[in-house]
């Protein structure tokens, strides 16, 4: 073999690399092992429940935090590595392996473009904007292009560049009075860009200092869409939160009780709120009533006189003063007054009018607190305090702003115990906080407000000035909450604001059983196919055997130094490849068997036999590389690493198989005489003599497949799919009941919760069922997801002898209570995206096929033939999908992951047809006098081993997986065992009958040198 050099030097390079990756593992699983250890002799003494699991879990987390900076790990001479180093270079686990949460974070362009604009209210530029926003839903064009197409409808003589001339940034980017249209959008495009990416780069910031093992945080800047992946967090709210918070951190001075009329314009304020609803005096009205007394028997004796205060609206008050309760204490202090939580949106609103706030002085703004005020005991209340804050003479601003700050870290009051967020600013900032500071001090030790996103966190009294630049802010702050805000303040704001439009959640302990069961399969598969290997083929067999050992072992360890997050899908990926690995060893070994049955010496037949499957094997793996990189350009999370693997298992696979096997064959046959075997005595000439006319046979075939797939088409159009979250949008969770229910039970109660439109089914056939509503989808709230989860709770109780408390049903931890094990939101403009997404991934998969066979056998009819059996597979799947939904015991979402699956197929069913295209190809170049169906049909009985061989080695992988995977790849391994199936029906009687149909007669000039004898050798073969 050439180049044995380079392949020697290439094996030890990748066995040196892999290495390495075990390496990394050994000294991090060390210091996990001891967190776990140290941890569980912390929580030995709590009993048993959802407290000791969460407790031990923050115990984990603190110590390998302790641990992220220390030297573990050194490579004399090379390099030192931290516990973080290490991980970051080890092989990462998804969500659906390790539990925790991914979120799928949309940047809201249209609020940056309106901040561009100044908030410009003027109507035709809004109408653009709205228009635009609603467009963005079901276009592939970005939103800044689809502002330039919604703003050319509706501008008239206007010009775009009108509204963003003010905006100094912009000019700097080159906006000028002269711009037009067209060089407005590209500026808008160029900064909102730059914007999206320093917004992802903040968020990688923010996620590195939350200590977060092993996130994953990539940006499709094609759509503004930044893909955030936070293994083992089990707190989604916190993690919502932190995400979503924009960190717009402000210092304000306070206006006081009782100060310039304060208090008197609250009242004014209500009495022109009363008015203005049609109230015109606020003097209570009474009517008398008669209340009668009944004595035992149930007749009148007596009647009483009561005074019962008429129906007013208001009653005494206003509708202001009727939910918001002022402050009456006599000093003056900066809490003006208190509002009920469920309130404060309401009287904001209130405030917020134009003659209301008319009362009020002209540099002032109202905020609310961020948490409820506390009772003398600590305790919170349902009050919310009311503020008002003083903006920088002349403007509508804080005095000071976030952006001062250069350093923040939370640490305990060692005089309050109270833990605290301290910052430290920089020259302006500290020189102005000095100013703030002296005269809050100076007027009567004022208070000065601190604001997080127009919510105040703390509003500390000022005692002496604080110069110097440090200080601290106190807000009874959980550790958690003053780590989190330490962390968004040291980072700074987001540029632009991020919404949430898609999110996943997956409890711990289903990732560990998900771990189990795809390892399993994992073993169990590739334990079928190596002792397959080694009963058909021998001695060969072994050479297989240990290049399927090398292949896995090099697909971890590049999976792991490209930084590829594996998940489920990944595995399922991987289990098809040790199926699909198989293919070019079968290919190989075929072709020598063929080579010894015509009498060749068994160094000319192995050397002949690797020679003449070259062709075959690259046009079988090329085709399957085609289609994963399309799947990868258009997939998301899970979808996208399943066609990594994919990549790079079909990579691995040719080394191992073509260029590792060749050398290991070379070895034995000189190291060990010759006496390699490539069958067993009851393989040895079987399909060897096949003489089957398979064309004569095709009208039987169509006739077949016509009748499944027009079954299949008349089930989709009456029965049609079970649309996973993915494709209809909505939120979905598994729900692990305590107590049997039933799904229509289930289905009838959530319905009357949700309002309708529920959907509800059994889980991998436990107690476990799957609850998807579109209730509020659409609201873009931050808290939406969390009364989305407080409605679930409610129809929970409602069904249960025994409620469960709302932190209980959330926490993954619970083990003997009903609860959620994972959850997922899908918003309808990631929904549509993913639709459309699936159907362009198709599309362009069928079209590079049908131009990769074009290019290699030079005739469209090959094509054809190639695409028109793709077509069939797809609506046999799909069709097959459609019919056994509701009857087989297993779930047949049309979801992402089906999608993965439906491609593979198409990827598999290419990789056997261009096989026996190839042998055609190959014969009809030989075989001038024979007739087309004589040529097609020799070329198809040659090839019959290796179709049947591939296809039993990838069953065998794929019916373990879909008998012990878990429930997420059930349906995954159903259409991979339906396909596997299908496809090689198709290649035989669809694609070449098909070629054959088109084609009056094919005819191939013969090629000549050294091809003549590989001629001259089928033509043997064929005889």
């Amino acid at each position: 073999m050439e180049g044995k050099g380079f392949v020697k030097l290439l094996l030890v390079i990748l066995i040196l690399l892999s290495l390495l990756q075990v390496a990394y593992i050994i000294p991090t699983n060390r210091v996990e092992k001891k967190a776990e250890k140290i941890a569980q002799t912390k929580v030995s003494a709590m009993p048993d429940g959802i407290e000791k699991i969460s407790k031990k879990r923050e115990h984990v987390s603190k110590y390998l935090d302790s641990m992220s900076s220390e030297t573990i790990f050194s490579i004399p001479l090379l390099s030192d590595f931290t516990y973080n180093d290490l991980k970051k270079k080890q092989l990462a686990l998804g969500l659906d392996l390790k539990g925790g949460q991914s979120v799928v974070l949309q940047v809201d362009t249209k609020k940056l473009i309106s901040d561009l604009a100044n908030k410009s209210q003027d109507p035709t530029f809004l109408t653009a904007l709205n228009n635009a926003q609603a467009a963005l839903a079901s276009s592939q064009s970005d939103f800044v292009g689809l502002l330039g197409s919604e703003w050319q409808k509706v501008a008239g003589d206007k010009k775009l560049g009108r509204f963003f001339i003010s905006n100094a940034s912009l000019r700097e980017a080159g906006l000028n009075t002269q711009s037009g249209d067209g060089e407005v959008i590209r500026i808008l495009r160029d900064v909102t860009k730059d914007v999206v990416s320093l917004t992802f780069n903040r968020l990688k910031q923010r996620i590195d200092k939350m200590g977060v093992v092993q996130p994953n945080i990539t940006l499709d800047d094609a759509r503004d869409i930044i893909l955030v992946e936070l293994p083992g967090i089990d707190n989604p709210e916190r993690a919502r939160e932190f995400l979503q918070a924009s960190a717009k951190l402000e210092f304000w001075d306070i206006f006081r009780t009782n100060e310039t009329g304060i208090n008197g314009a609250f009242f004014q304020a209500d009495e022109l709120l009363k008015k203005s609803m049609g109230v015109e005096s606020s003097t209570p009205q009474f009517d008398t009533t008669y209340v009668p007394k009944y004595d035992e028997l149930g007749n009148v004796t007596d009647s009483t006189q009561q005074i019962v205060e008429r129906n007013d609206p208001f009653a005494n008050q206003g509708p202001l003063l009727k939910m918001l309760q002022l402050n009456s204490a006599g000093a003056q202090v900066a809490e003006l007054g208190y509002v009920n939580r469920n309130q404060t949106e309401e009287v904001m609103e209130l405030l917020s009018r134009d003659d209301v706030r008319a009362l009020f002085p002209s540099n002032s703004k109202f905020l609310m607190s961020a948490k409820p005020s506390q009772d003398a005991e600590g305790i919170y209340t349902d009050n919310h305090q009311l503020y008002l804050v003083k903006a920088r003479p002349g403007s509508t601003e804080a005095p000071m702003e976030g952006d001062v700050v250069v350093a923040a870290s939370q640490s305990p009051n060692p005089q309050t115990g109270q833990v605290e967020v301290s910052l430290s600013m920089n020259s302006e900032g500290a020189g102005i906080w000095a100013g703030m500071t002296t005269d809050a001090a100076r007027d009567g030790n004022r208070q000065i407000a601190i604001a997080l996103d127009n919510e105040v966190v703390s509003a500390p009294r000022v005692n002496q000035p604080i110069t110097g630049g440090n200080t601290s802010i106190s807000g009874n702050f959980t550790v958690a909450e003053a780590s989190d805000l330490a962390s968004i303040l040291e980072v700074g704001k987001l540029p632009a604001d991020v919404q949430i439009i898609q999110e996943n959640t997956v409890g711990p302990s289903l990732g560990a059983a998900n771990i189990q069961k795809s390892f399993f399969s994992l073993a169990a598969g590739l334990g079928l196919v190596l002792l397959f290997m080694l009963l058909y083929y021998g001695g060969a067999g072994i050479i297989s055997i240990i290049a399927l050992i090398a292949n896995l072992f090099f697909i971890f360890g590049a999976l792991a130094s490209f930084g590829t997050v594996l998940t489920v899908p990944g595995i399922a990926g991987i289990v098809l490849t040790i199926g699909m690995a198989v293919d070019a060893n079968v290919i190989i070994y075929e072709r020598v068997r063929e080579e010894l049955r015509i009498g060749k010496t068994l160094l000319t037949a192995i050397s002949d036999g690797f020679k003449n499957s070259y062709s075959a094997i690259i046009d079988a793996n090329v085709t399957t590389i085609l289609v994963a990189i399309i799947l990868a350009f258009f997939g998301l999370g899970p979808v996208k690493g399943f066609a990594v693997v994919l990549i790079i298992g079909v990579l691995s696979s040719l080394f191992t198989a073509v260029l590792l096997g060749k050398l290991m064959i070379d070895w034995w046959t000189k190291s060990k005489g010759n006496n390699l075997t490539f069958w067993t005595g009851w393989s040895k000439d079987l399909f060897s003599n096949l003489n089957i006319d398979w064309i004569g046979k095709r009208k039987y075939a169509y006739v077949l497949s016509s009748v499944i797939i027009i079954a299949g088409i008349a089930s989709m159009a009456i029965r049609g799919f079970d649309l996973g979250v993915d494709f209809r949008g909505g939120y979905s969770y598994n729900v692990a009941f305590a107590e049997d229910v039933q799904a229509e039970d289930l289905r009838n109660t959530f319905d009357e919760v949700f309002g309708g439109n529920t959907v509800v089914k059994s889980v991998d056939g436990s107690n476990t069922f799957q609850i998807v509503t579109s209730y509020l989808i659409d609201n873009t709230d931050k808290n939406a997801a969390d009364l989305v989860m407080a409605k679930l709770h409610e129809g929970i109780n409602k069904l249960q002898s025994s409620n469960v408390s709302l932190d209980a049903f959330k926490s993954s931890d619970t083990v003997d209570a009903t609860h959620v094990v994972s959850s997922s939101k899908v918003g309808p403009t990631i929904a549509d995206d993913i639709t459309r997404n699936s159907m362009f991934a198709g599309i362009f998969a069928l079209l590079a096929i049908f131009l990769y066979i074009f290019i290699r056998f030079s005739k469209w009819q090959f094509s054809m033939g190639a695409v028109a059996a793709l077509f069939h597979d797809s609506l046999v799947v799909l069709g097959l999908f459609s019919i056994f939904w509701g009857v087989l015991p297993i779930s047949l979402t049309i979801d992402q992951a089906f999608i993965a699956a439906l491609l593979t197929v198409i990827g598999y069913s290419i990789n056997d047809t261009v096989v026996v295209f190839d042998r055609i190809r190959e014969y009809l170049g030989v075989y001038s006098n024979k007739s087309t169906d004589e040529v097609i049909n020799l070329a198809i009985n040659s090839t019959f081993s290796r179709t049947i061989i591939t296809s039993l080695t990838t069953l065998f992988v794929m019916l373990i997986l879909l008998i012990f995977g878990g429930s997420s790849v059930k349906g995954f391994a159903f259409a991979l065992v339906i396909g596997v199936l299908v496809g090689t029906y198709s290649s035989i009687f669809v694609a070449t009958p098909i070629v054959r149909d088109l084609s009056d007669e094919l005819k191939i000039t013969k090629r000549s040198g050294s091809s003549e004898k590989h001629f001259s050798r089928a033509s043997k073969v064929a005889e």
